[in-house]
Order: structure tokens, then C-alpha cells, then sequence
């Protein structure tokens, strides 16, 4: 790819990356765009499946995560394909496709995020007790608060409050909240780490490493969010180089090819 060529798509990866939050559908134009000129590129691949998520979009998220694993040799966007194998309606693949791969090898913010939608398909086939147990691995402790921990604490929660164990589940939202708070509070927009999570009825366990840059939990200040001006538009498009033609390759107005084959007639509805 020449400069001019990587500049351009380089370019539009940012705008999708910008807009993703406020405007997801403009995000997605972006990565389409990115992956007509590089689409060979793993980052360009991982990046049309994330925007194709965030507008519902699941059997086309699939497919381009199918092209990134194969093209990158990385299982990260599991928990991504298993969350898309739900909105397409089958809870039973997406357990099937999470089982597919050792947790072990996996990394701990990828484990949890596989756990979650392994929990949400174990819902969907109406499973509560099974959904808990997905949840229930060694990331779940509520002495320590990581970057991932608000979201499987808020996740555990939830499922109590299926099982109507409610007084368990406010006790557990209530961690997600301070977790969220004291990471917030401590790293600021900085990289997320880990921090102890005190509750003030136990007392801080001194066998807890003093690297670990851990910070007793706070109550969240109250900042005013940052104002946040519109992404403008990416520059102009520029005129294409001759390059031979591929199977990756896409023409204007095609969505990005894949090696994989789907099922033409999946539905793409949003989830509930």
C-alpha cells in the first residue's frame, strides 16, 4: 500500500473510531470506506466488524470477524462473535462457538467479556442457574475492581435479580457502582488497572500486593463531563491506485467480500 493509500485509510480507521459513540452509522461509512483500499488488513477488518455491531448488523459482524481471525491468528473478538451468534437468534451456536476455544489462552479482559455473553446465551435459552455458573469464574472478586470488573459485577447482578435474589443482586450493583467509581477516580483517562474494592464491613486483606497501585474506594466526584465537538469528515477520497484485483478487494458501494459463507436469510434484528 503506498503512503497516500495508508494515509487515506489510516484517516477513515480514526473518524470511525471517533464517531462510533455518537453516531454509529456514520462510524460504519468509515470502516466500509477503510476496507475498499485495505482489505487485507486485520485492524480494517476488526474495525467493519465493530461499527457493523454497533448498528445491528450481526451476520455481517460474523463474517468480518471470521476474516479477522483467520488473517490475524487471534481469538480477542470471540466474545464479540458470541454476542452476534445471540442477535442472530441462536443461543445454542454461540454457546457451541464459545466452547470452541481454551479460556486459558485467552486474556483475563477477554475471558470476562466471553463469560458475560456466554451468561446472556445461557438466558436466552431460559437457563438462569446455568447463566450464574458462566459468571462465576476467578475474575469475579469483589475484594479487587479491574477494568472489566463493573461490567461482569453489573452482569452477575442481573442474573441474580433473574433468579429473584434481589437482595444479592443490589449488593452486587452496588460493587459494580463503587468499582466504577474508584477506577474512574484513581486512573482517570489513563489505562485502567486494578483497585482494591472495600467494603466497610471487612477489613483490607494484608496479603494484598502494594504494586498492585491499589486505592481505598471513594465516592464518585461530581465532574462535569467534558464537551466534545463533532468529528468532521474524513478528506476527500483519493484517486485510486491500479492494483491487481482481488477477492478482498471491494468495489464502491459493496460491502467488504469474506471467505466465509453465512446464512443469506439470518435475521439482523436488534436484541431486546
Amino acid at each position: 500500500m503506498s503512503k497516500e493509500n495508508a494515509d487515506w485509510v489510516a484517516k477513515h480507521l480514526v473518524m470511525a473510531g471517533r464517531l462510533i459513540e455518537e453516531e454509529p452509522e456514520e462510524a460504519h461509512k468509515h470502516a466500509l470506506s477503510a476496507g475498499r483500499r485495505a482489505g487485507r488488513i486485520g485492524v480494517v477488518r476488526e474495525t467493519i466488524a465493530i461499527t457493523a455491531y454497533t448498528v445491528g448488523d450481526y451476520a455481517l459482524t460474523l463474517r468480518e470477524l471470521r476474516t479477522y481471525r483467520r488473517i490475524t491468528g487471534r481469538d480477542d473478538q470471540l466474545p464479540l462473535m458470541v454476542d452476534s451468534e445471540r442477535g442472530l437468534g441462536r443461543p445454542e451456536r454461540a454457546l457451541e462457538l464459545g466452547r470452541s476455544v481454551d479460556v486459558s489462552t485467552l486474556a483475563p479482559a477477554v475471558r470476562v467479556s466471553l463469560a458475560i455473553a456466554m451468561s446472556g446465551a445461557r438466558l436466552d435459552l431460559g437457563q438462569p442457574d446455568a447463566a450464574l455458573g458462566e459468571l462465576e469464574i476467578p475474575q469475579l472478586d469483589r475484594r479487587r475492581a479491574f477494568e472489566y470488573s463493573p461490567a461482569l459485577f453489573d452482569a452477575y447482578a442481573t442474573v441474580l435479580e433473574d433468579l429473584g435474589r434481589e437482595r444479592d443482586a443490589e449488593e452486587w450493583r452496588t460493587l459494580a457502582e463503587r468499582a466504577d467509581a474508584a477506577l474512574e477516580a484513581h486512573h482517570g483517562d489513563d489505562d485502567r488497572e486494578t483497585v482494591e474494592v472495600v467494603e466497610e464491613e471487612l477489613e483490607l486483606d494484608e496479603s494484598w500486593d502494594a504494586e498492585d497501585e491499589s486505592v481505598p474506594l471513594e465516592e464518585p466526584a461530581a465532574d462535569d463531563e467534558p464537551e466534545t465537538g463533532e468529528a468532521s469528515a474524513a478528506e476527500e477520497e483519493p484517486a485510486s491506485e491500479e492494483e491487481p484485483a482481488s477477492e478482498e478487494e471491494l468495489a464502491p458501494g459493496e460491502e467488504p467480500a469474506s471467505d466465509d459463507a453465512l446464512d443469506t436469510d439470518a435475521e439482523t434484528e436488534h436484541r431486546g
